[in-house]
């Protein structure tokens, strides 16, 4: 007799997306709605305007999702919940996504230590040194943050980010990659989004004719670019550029390295080729 079991690391992952997503939906369309861009891979999760109920059922899903994972720390989880609900139902109700730094400055302090508690920042918030973007992804649970520069990272407060996929990244590679990692621990996923996000540290550092290092741009530098927004970038190419790295270390790599390298960019790309995603 054949007994099925259910694998909960698999079912928690899986639940945890799907939040992931739903979220990324619901604060696209109030993002949206205020001409703001949201997650160009989101879809609208109704035809009606959002209402105050939906954004409190949905954050408050997403937290208990990722209670265990993200908020494990947190003295008084319940009480985190219900008050930043408050300020996310406020920021949608007073214009917080209009304006999120005249927003936050009309938050009270307790109100402002919930918010930089939800968003795991070691200082308190100084709401004239931050910018547009750090402000504004403050006001949002942290799967449904922007990159609302286009740079490559995504702004918390004062503190930088990057993920893959982010805001930018089309609606047919996410659900390439969304497919191709599935099963995967956090862990390795972790490195696999890093390698995505390599060719936007590799544009901004440079090195002399000996191969020494040269000077870098930062975030926020009129010279800082992310190659990964522009016009005709190809995830199929990048894919296959790791695929083409490992084959030229092979024999320096050890060999469950390279095997499992190459099977898991050779499936990005085929799951690529099958959305029809560049």
């Amino acid at each position: 007799m054949r007994v099925d079991t259910e694998n909960p690391f698999l079912t928690q992952h899986s639940r945890g997306l799907q939040q992931d997503r739903q979220v990324q939906g619901l604060f696209s369309q109030i993002l949206e709605s205020v001409g703001r861009q949201g997650y160009a891979s989101a879809e609208p999760v109704s035809e009606e305007p959002i209402t105050s109920d939906q954004i409190t059922e949905s954050w408050g899903t997403w937290f208990d999702i990722h209670r265990a994972d993200q908020y494990s720390n947190a003295a008084q989880p319940e009480s985190l919940r219900q008050a930043y609900g408050e300020v996310l139902v406020g920021a949608y109700s007073d214009g917080g996504y209009v304006d999120p730094k005249t927003y936050l400055k009309g938050l009270s302090r307790d109100q402002l230590k919930t918010v930089q508690e939800v968003n795991g920042l070691a200082d308190s918030i100084d709401v004239d040194n931050l910018t547009e973007e750090g402000a504004l992804n403050l006001l949002l649970p942290r799967a449904a943050q922007v990159d609302a520069n286009r740079d490559g990272f995504t702004q918390s407060g004062r503190a930088y980010g990057f993920r893959f996929p982010d805001s930018t990244t089309p609606a047919d590679v996410v659900q390439a990659w969304d497919e191709t990692t599935a099963g995967m621990s956090w862990g390795e996923r972790a490195v696999h989004e890093l390698q995505m996000k390599l060719p936007l540290m590799s544009a901004n550092f440079f090195v002399d004719e000996n191969g020494a290092y040269s000077h870098h741009y930062e975030p926020g530098d009129p010279e800082f670019t992310n190659p990964m927004t522009k016009p005709g970038y190809s995830y199929q190419k990048a894919a296959q550029g790791w695929l083409d790295h490992y084959e030229y270390l092979k024999n320096e790599t050890p060999p469950e390295q390279y095997a499992e390298q190459t099977d898991f960019w050779s499936r990005f790309k085929s799951a690529l080729i099958a959305k029809g995603a560049e």
